[in-house]
């Protein structure tokens, strides 16, 4: 197959990169504007053999768009303007961004023919709900990026319907794994205040869970939704597990304290923050039946495996 991604620079986009090389795929075409992803990240992942082709690009170019999506047999959209604050922030940038930049590659799909389109989408597009989350809620964002999320799915279903495009949207669940050095996701962020020598800080009594999904099995997702024969469908990624931000953070103490490699790790207890939720977990079922999908990683080995990449890169 030949892939186009969108933000294959990044976190997730350089572990999808590693994993569609090492099985051989025919040719790979990365876009990214380098905001966050590196051009080191594919380095890392890649071999000079590889036949990669990498356009340093915004998704807002739609004229790219068209001429990046000729010939390939799927898109792949990872770009986006990520996190709830900064889409606050400045909601106009995250709409372009994650509307428009969404809009952009689905009509490169409709023109170009593309077959196939996986959208990376979020469980905030269905906004605060009572958990588990699955694909029946309605989506009632409470974010403008979830709301940008939710506008996503919805056009990916439109141009299913519309234009016979094979359009699958996947909600990530909270990813974490190697190379997430540069993410302010929890995982990463407690590896490198305890690698700093720096106490682990928590939010209120650390007993909020989260579902925490490693990033080799959220890439195996892709992988099936980019081949699968369904369209216009949303798909939960993630474990179907809640894990407490203290358990993450006495997890990682334990991992890291007989290593020698700092001081013994602090956690540290500060005031909750206003609006954070309380309990987030998603049901995977429908992943699991119409795409033969289900995480196979453990939070203990997904840890483990995490902590190795970071000591391994700081050397």
């Amino acid at each position: 197959m030949r892939w186009l991604i969108t933000g294959g620079c990044g976190f997730i986009g350089s572990a999808l990169v590693e994993r569609l090389t090492s099985q051989g795929a025919a040719a790979l075409r990365i876009v990214d504007d380098l905001s966050s992803g590196t051009k080191e990240a594919l380095h890392d992942v890649a071999k000079p053999s590889d036949t990669i082709e990498l356009t340093v690009g915004t998704v807002l170019d739609e004229q790219l768009a068209i001429r990046l999506a000729a010939g390939v047999d799927v898109i792949v959209h990872l770009a986006a303007n990520t996190g709830v604050a900064p889409s606050i922030e400045n909601p106009r940038a995250d709409f372009m961004t994650n509307v428009l930049g969404t809009l952009n590659y689905l009509e490169a799909a409709r023109q170009c023919a593309v077959p196939h389109f996986v959208f990376a989408s979020s469980g905030a597009s269905v906004g605060d709900v009572t958990p588990p989350i699955h694909e029946e809620l309605p989506p009632r964002p409470v974010s403008p990026y979830g709301a940008g999320k939710a506008a996503g799915e919805a056009y990916c279903a439109a141009y299913a319907r519309a234009f016979g495009i094979k359009t699958v949207a996947l909600r990530f669940a909270n990813v974490y794994g190697p190379r997430s050095s540069h993410k302010e996701s929890l995982v990463a962020k407690f590896i490198r205040q305890a690698l700093a020598g720096e106490p682990l800080e928590v939010y209120g009594d650390g007993h909020q869970t989260r579902d925490f999904i490693a990033v080799g099995d959220l890439v195996e997702a892709i992988v099936r939704a980019a081949v699968a024969d369904v369209a216009g469908e949303v798909f939960q990624i993630a474990t179907n597990r809640e894990t407490t931000v203290k358990e993450i953070a006495d997890r990682l103490k334990a991992l890291i304290d007989p290593l020698g490699v700092t001081p013994p790790v602090k956690v540290v207890y500060g005031p909750a923050r206003r609006g954070d939720v309380r309990r987030n977990v998603a049901d995977v079922g429908k992943a699991q039946r119409l795409l033969g999908w289900q995480p196979r990683t453990s939070i203990e080995d997904g840890l483990a495996l995490t902590l190795r990449w970071f000591l391994s890169s700081s050397r």
